[in-house]
């Protein structure tokens, strides 16, 4: 699979949680899973990719 999949879902899926928390309409769980299928999407796109530096943000940021 191409990693600019695991890139761009990522950040997708990280903008409509921003949007989802900021409408303030009662879906922010939804928003927060959207959040930490962000994370991992993007932290697969790291690891293949090679990107340690945002990889081990991704780890932090999880711990």
């Amino acid at each position: 699979m191409n990693n600019k999949i695991f890139e761009w879902a990522g950040v997708i899926t990280a903008i409509l949680y921003s949007l989802f928390v900021a409408l303030n309409i009662g879906i922010e769980f939804f928003g927060f899973c959207l959040l930490l299928l962000s994370a991992i999407l993007i932290g697969i796109w790291a690891y293949r990719g090679g990107h340690k530096g945002i990889l081990l943000e991704i780890i932090d940021y999880q711990v």
